[in-house]
């Protein structure tokens, strides 16, 4: 592990083989870009990061991989957006995508292999989220990949919801002169559904193929479940290179895990494909809502190879 000055800032970046990521644990413990050296000495962007000229609403940048916590996406109580309802039937409210993205992490681990962070709530935090708790995110950096382990210790009395997920930004198109549409995703879902932006509730999605390419509007804010399998491949036809993303280790998943694609633009330089526990707004539809026994602690891990 190295650092380097960014931006007024100084960063840790991992040269781990082919790889290298640069990463602000403290803020989001947010991976900003993972790049991958060639054999012929060319460097390909696995993960996109923009260029940009301040870390001001770092949080808002699209790019790197923020971490969605304590639930994914959209949170909606009764209809009105940005509030959910705990099992007492308290009302509260939930940012877009929770509350660890634009969070304070302090390191607990930090070596040549990776980072560990525990989440710091907030007074905001707490008064969206008010359990006792501690909320861990784990990196281990590969040569041609990575691991990522989120880790929810129950230190409270109650039962502890929780329906975390990822939201990378992978660099899409990463060979030169291709487009968009010269890209495939292997998705193996029996269920894909919508959500209602207006309720928060589920309806069905398109039909879609196992194999899709990537510039098919219909994948756009699609929720995949009921995984077949729990790996994800997407690459360019005919070209070695592909990303794999797996959610666990058992060769099937939950069946309430989720993969959710959508891009910014149809000419955005980069494609999201996120893996979550469970679909958007679990709290009120109890679809992928996790509880973590008090005294326990669970993990939703996952992984990303190119190969």
């Amino acid at each position: 592990m190295e650092r380097i000055p960014h931006l007024g800032q100084t960063l840790p970046r991992w040269p781990v083989g082919q790889s290298t990521v640069l990463a602000r644990p403290d803020v989001g413990a947010r991976p900003m870009n993972w790049n991958i050296t060639l054999g012929d000495g060319s460097v390909r962007d696995v993960i996109y990061w923009p260029e940009t000229k301040t870390y001001e609403d770092f949080y808002k940048v699209r790019g790197g991989n923020p971490i969605l916590f304590p639930f994914n996406a959209r949170s909606y109580d009764r209809g009105d957006i940005h509030f959910w309802r705990d099992a007492n039937g308290t009302r509260r409210p939930m940012p877009m995508h929770g509350l660890a993205r634009q969070g304070d992490f302090k390191l607990t681990r930090l070596d040549a292999g990776g980072f560990s962070a525990q989440f710091v709530p907030s007074e905001e935090a707490k008064a969206c989220y008010p359990f006792d708790y501690e909320f861990t995110v784990t990196y281990r950096f590969e040569p041609f990949g990575l691991v990522c382990e989120l880790s929810l210790k129950n230190l409270g009395r109650e039962p502890l919801p929780w329906s975390a997920g990822h939201h990378f930004y992978f660099t899409v198109p990463w060979s030169e002169g291709s487009a968009r549409g010269d890209y495939l995703i292997r998705l193996p879902a029996a269920k894909r559904l919508r959500q209602d932006f207006t309720t928060g509730q589920l309806m069905p999605g398109p039909e879609l193929q196992t194999d899709e390419n990537l510039a098919n509007p219909a994948l756009i804010d699609t929720i995949h479940t009921a995984l077949r399998s729990n790996t994800v491949v997407f690459g360019e036809k005919g070209r070695p290179g592909d990303v794999n993303i797996r959610i666990g280790n058992a060769k099937v998943p939950p069946a309430d895990a989720t993969i959710v694609t959508w891009s910014g633009s149809d000419d955005a330089p980069y494609y999201c494909v996120e893996p979550w526990m469970g679909p958007p707004n679990s709290p009120e539809h109890k679809i992928g809502l996790h509880h973590v026994r008090p005294g326990e602690t669970e993990v939703f891990a996952i992984s990303i190879s190119v190969k």
